[in-house]
């Protein structure tokens, strides 16, 4: 018998075949005016070794409070009685995901190279990105860098050591919010943290120099004109895109949320950088950045896919930034994706969630979708998987999505999945949701009750389950032994997270790395973290033989009509031995690209050579180098920027007056005016045609560079009427002429 979660599921996977889009070419709803420009500072710090660790002001014990943040956002998703048909009510048939390296994260107590870690605000907003090296663990206000044994190397420190010597309220202030990344493709490491207690308002970001975290930091800050909580990262080919709900300060009204790309070519190389932002009404909120994970980036200018959830619907912005002409940056959308029915957490992300051994509730957070909007391109499809806490029956869920086709400018994107994860009576709530290169699903968050503590669990999706079921099991990291209480029993102390992290190691693109909250023993201001790490199985057991893609330079810049190259490299892995197939695509009109050789054995590189027309428009173009060798393909992108080229210097001709009057055998006289264009300083020679019989004509002066005088002197047997003078300038090869007329009487 199949169970009652499974049923539902079920009619679900079949129910999406028919999902309805719509919106998706509009311009954005109510774009206001926004913090777009340059940013107020930038430098290069020393190594982070060597920078003065920061400091966060220590309050006094009855001072200890939550982190500064704003009020809630606006609520679209509406409640509803009606059974949940995404409702997966019992674990999955298989096992969990074996649970690997677990380890403690910043927390009380936590010891590092830099000292020992103490509590002195809430909630800890744990976030963590893996590296090749390094997993990098970032809480509110503090952060440390492990090994990937799980050894601590660096910290625990105030987050604001990123920016000791740089100024300002980045170095002063320790405010958090803080996230952390790892830019794959180019083996960086991103950091942001907002600076609030003081105005300016500013986000502080943090981009490694090398791929190595405890190195020097490319450093900058950007202003804003609202209080800007909740600064949520995406790494994206083009830019870092950023998203923030504003308030008019900490205790201020909801304004809207803002979208910001940072230029993150210039930020990978330490030059001057500058953010384009788009804002939206205070109906809106709560929306994500696209994060791109994996090996192929996204297809070769694609906008960043911005997503918010809304009543019933999922609703995809799509952001498009153009760093050479920013008249064409632009949000559009939303594209609305109908979804499951379904009611936010704790009537609209209020504080609900029980514990064992206390009165005190926890807060579900539920007004908004959960870290990360995480996405992958696959080649022949691309997704993005996302999650928020919603109501299950009594109590409270994860639903989860996959989205696919969310990049393509012909096709609208679709609900492939969804799911709501409540296989009992707890609660679930506070996830992170990301997928692993073989297409696998992993879902972290937080679960508790009346009956249990709040502890830390995962489950996954492997692509043999049927769609929108979790159909591995539910497995542990660590099962919470105390609870969150009231602060000196009088204080309420409900907000918990604000987010978790799930991120997938870049080495083997198979394990998931999860970073999430927990109380050792009941009280408040006494949270840890805890990092554990999870595979599906048959991910990654088979070595594919295969090939990674490079080119450089990055970007070349050739004027209209000129020809420039770039360098494509194929690198073998696991072994591979077979021949790649070059192509490139994204090239503007008129233009084309050869590469020589056309095929080539990896390791080996080939010369792609671009050669532009005197008519291609300029402008800055995204190519993408695509290499294939039977089902295996990958890309890389490079940016042709192509200049126009400098306009032909000119001349105009005119004469007046516009007529002439005169008697047989008597003179008249005209001037001609030679005009300069784009800078012409040539001599023009001048004739003239259509003089009546035996009538004469001279320049004087001619040639000339200016004006000359045309005299016209007519036969005294010439017959009376009207003639048509035509005046010809000519310089070089280039000619121009004017008219005028001439009366006899």
């Amino acid at each position: 018998m199949k169970s009652r979660g499974m049923v539902a599921v079920t009619a679900v996977a079949v129910a999406l075949v028919a999902v309805l889009v719509s919106g998706g070419a509009a311009l954005a709803r109510n774009n206001q005016p926004n913090d777009s420009g340059p940013a107020v500072q930038h430098d290069l710090s020393a190594p982070l070794t060597q920078l003065a660790i920061g400091v966060t002001p220590e309050p006094d014990k009855k001072e200890k409070n939550e982190k500064k943040k704003a009020g809630r956002l606006p609520i679209q998703g509406g409640s509803t009685s009606a059974p949940d048909p995404a409702l997966q009510a019992s674990p999955g048939t298989a096992a969990a995901p074996a649970a690997g390296l677990n380890f403690e994260g910043i927390g009380q107590g936590f010891t590092g190279p830099s000292g020992t870690f103490s509590v002195n605000s809430a909630p800890p907003d744990p976030n963590g990105a893996v590296g090749p090296n390094h997993y990098v663990q970032i809480v509110n206000s503090d952060f440390a860098i492990f090994n990937k044994a799980g050894t601590p190397v660096y910290g625990p420190v105030p987050t604001n050591t990123l920016w000791s010597g740089f100024g300002g309220g980045c170095q002063s202030n320790n405010d958090g919010d803080a996230t952390v990344a790892y830019d794959r493709a180019a083996d960086r490491w991103v950091f942001q943290q907002f600076s609030v207690s003081t105005t300016p308002y500013l986000d502080c970001v943090a981009v490694s120099k090398t791929g190595d975290p405890t190195g020097q930091y490319y450093r900058y800050s950007f202003q804003y004109a609202n209080f800007p909580d909740y600064p949520k990262l995406g790494v994206w080919s083009d830019a870092y895109y950023v998203t923030f709900n504003l308030f008019t300060s900490s205790t201020g009204p909801f304004v809207g949320p803002e979208i910001c790309a940072w230029d993150r070519a210039s930020m990978l190389s330490g030059l001057a950088a500058t953010q384009q932002c788009k804002t939206l009404g205070s109906t809106d909120g709560g929306m994500l950045p696209s994060d791109s994970d994996g090996s192929t980036a996204p297809p070769a200018g694609a906008p960043n896919p911005i997503l918010e959830f809304g009543t019933n619907d999922l609703l995809l912005y799509k952001f498009h930034v153009d760093w050479s002409n920013t008249a064409n940056t632009a949000l559009t959308g939303p594209t609305t994706l109908p979804v499951a029915a379904f009611a936010p957490a704790c009537n609209g992300g209020g504080t609900c969630i029980p514990q064992s051994g206390t009165t005190q509730q926890l807060d579900s957070l539920a007004d908004r979708l959960m870290y990360r909007l995480e996405y992958r391109n696959f080649g022949g499809h691309d997704s993005l998987v996302v999650n928020h806490s919603i109501v299950a029956g009594s109590s409270v869920g994860v639903r989860w999505y996959e989205l696919r086709n969310v990049t393509s400018a012909t096709s609208d994107p679709v609900l492939y999945q969804q799911g709501t994860y409540a296989p009992d009576s707890s609660y679930r709530w506070m996830g992170s949701a990301a997928m692993d290169g073989n297409g696998d699903i992993g879902l972290g968050y937080s679960v508790s009750s009346s009956a249990i503590h709040p502890a830390i669990r995962y489950t996954a999706h492997a692509i043999s389950d049927p769609l929108g079921v979790m159909g591995q099991g539910e497995g542990s990291i660590i099962e919470g032994t105390g609870s969150q209480t009231k602060y000196l029993g009088v204080q309420a102390l409900s907000r918990w997270g604000d987010y978790s992290s799930l991120s997938v190691d870049p080495i083997d693109d198979c394990t998931f790395w999860y970073t999430n909250e927990y109380i050792a023993a009941n009280g408040a201001f006494n949270w840890h973290t805890r990092i554990g790490t999870f595979k599906v199985a048959g991910c990654g057991s088979t070595a594919t033989p295969d090939f990674t893609v490079s080119a450089s330079p990055a970007s070349q810049t050739v004027t209209a009509g000129g020809t420039t190259s770039y360098t494509a490299t194929a690198t073998a892995t696991n072994g591979y031995s077979g021949t790649v197939n070059w192509s490139v695509s994204g090239l503007p009109s008129g233009t084309t690209g050869t590469f020589n050789p056309a095929s080539s054995t990896p390791t080996a590189s080939s010369t792609l050579t671009v050669v532009t027309n005197s008519s291609t428009t300029a402008g800055s173009y995204p190519l993408t180098i695509t290499a294939s060798d039977g089902t295996l393909t990958h890309t890389t992108q490079v940016t042709l920027v192509v200049q126009a080229q400098a306009p032909a210097t000119d001349f105009t001709i005119s004469a007046t007056p516009s007529s002439r009057t005169v008697s047989r055998g008597a003179s008249t006289s005209y001037t001609v005016t030679i005009g300069a264009v784009n800078g012409f300083n040539g001599s023009v020679s001048l004739s003239v045609a259509g003089l009546p019989t035996k009538g004469t004509a001279s320049f004087s002066p001619n040639p000339t560079t200016s004006t000359s005088t045309l005299t016209v002197t007519t036969w005294r047997k010439s017959s009376p009427g009207t003639s048509t003078l035509t005046i010809t300038g000519t310089s070089g090869g280039v000619s121009h002429s004017t008219t005028v007329q001439l009366v006899i009487q």
